[in-house]
């Protein structure tokens, strides 16, 4: 159908901004007058113009009469650009194509109210499939006040993360190397724990050949072992939030007040508690976390029921042992169970190794945690 193939097309401008919009949504946008496209825009950045306004920019004085597409329902109100409804409407479009409705209180509904109540013809739910995809990170984050959460780990066939002395270079190959790093770009904030910064000392930054945004750099570090000398402090290409315990030294946080990208945040209570991270990381607009903790670390999350999709790196590689490490740690479950169940949505191949995306079973809707 033409409307799906328009829309598809606003879709596509959609995810060239994936990664650059938080904490708003990417959105695309298309104006076709006649058969003809006449406009096309996204929204790249927070507080730039929305994908609306840059598609009627484009199309001008074509854009009487015509159709437009967008992913998103256009906005209604002023925030830090005037409402995209109202550049609708003086734009004398005549039909308007959407794909999802804004789950944020401040539209909700009343951006196509607007229009049709100025006559304009609104039609929802064209490529709702698309929209689940792209937009479940959002909705999440306008439904929960936390960051949607992404666990990424990389294992051989046989469910080994490292061997038992720590050694883990590599265990898959360049090419899936390089999708986490696609993985980051489009990430607010990339999480780990302290052990991971003193056995493995990573940069935690976005390496693309043709480059790419730096997520925000979270350590979960208990009593601020985090030597000053470790990458993520000296390096200064993204901020590095430190969450340490309420017992941790009060000498070592402030041996890192010289460094300008670097902040503490010193919990409550003297063990971190995974949901209280993620609070304080989506009041202050992380929108989309990627964890590529340790076994520890990885455990927390999924044992806190905090996990919205899982991504496997596997390996064709078997390394065996006994006390070779394993992805997730924690307890030690008596039955399976205590087995916690997730549903494969994706399954790819990238070079030798499999990509494997899954999500929790019996996610009805895109968000699935207890709140």
């Amino acid at each position: 159908m033409e409307i799906e193939h328009y829309m598809q097309i606003a879709f596509s401008l959609a995810r060239g901004a994936a990664g650059q919009t938080s904490p708003n949504p990417p959105v695309g946008s298309v104006i076709v007058n006649q058969g003809r496209v006449v406009g096309m825009g996204a929204h790249l950045r927070a507080g730039e113009r929305h994908a609306e306004r840059v598609a009627l920019d484009m199309a001008g004085k074509e854009s009487a009469g015509a159709d437009l597409y967008v992913t998103l329902e256009p906005c209604s109100h002023t925030g830090k650009t005037p409402p995209c409804a109202e550049a609708i409407l003086q734009a004398g479009i005549s039909r308007v194509y959407v794909s999802a409705l804004d789950p944020n209180p401040l539209v909700a509904g009343s951006g196509i109210q607007r229009l049709r109540d100025s006559g304009v013809e609104v039609q929802i739910g064209v490529c709702t499939d698309l929209a689940r995809e792209l937009y479940e990170p959002f909705f999440h984050f306008i439904q929960t006040k936390q960051p949607h959460v992404t666990l990424k780990t990389a294992m051989t066939l046989d469910g080994k993360i490292a061997a038992f002395s720590g050694h883990s270079k590599w265990v898959t190959s360049e090419q899936a190397r390089l999708d986490v790093h696609r993985l980051r770009y489009v990430h607010d904030a990339i999480l780990t724990g302290s052990k991971t910064i003193l056995h493995d000392n990573p940069l935690l930054t976005t390496r693309l050949p043709q480059g790419g945004l730096h997520p925000i750099r979270v350590i979960l570090d208990t009593h601020l072992s985090t030597p000053v000398a470790s990458q993520v402090i000296q390096n200064t290409d993204a901020p590095t939030w430190i969450f340490c315990g309420s017992a941790a030294s009060k000498e070592r946080e402030l041996s890192f007040l010289p460094y300008n990208h670097v902040e503490v945040f010193r919990m409550e209570k003297p063990a971190i508690a995974v949901s209280d991270v993620l609070d304080q990381l989506g009041a202050r607009g992380i929108m989309t976390l990627l964890v590529e903790g340790g076994s520890s670390v990885n455990a927390s999350f999924l044992q806190g029921d905090a996990v919205d999709r899982i991504i496997t790196y596997i390996a064709p590689r078997v390394l065996g042992g006994t006390d070779s490490l394993t992805p997730i740690g924690g307890e030690n479950p008596a039955l399976m169970s205590d087995a916690k169940d997730f549903i494969f949505v994706k399954t790819e191949q990238l070079g030798p190794d499999l990509k494997v995306t899954a999500v929790p079973k019996g996610c009805d809707s895109n968000v699935h945690r207890n709140h």
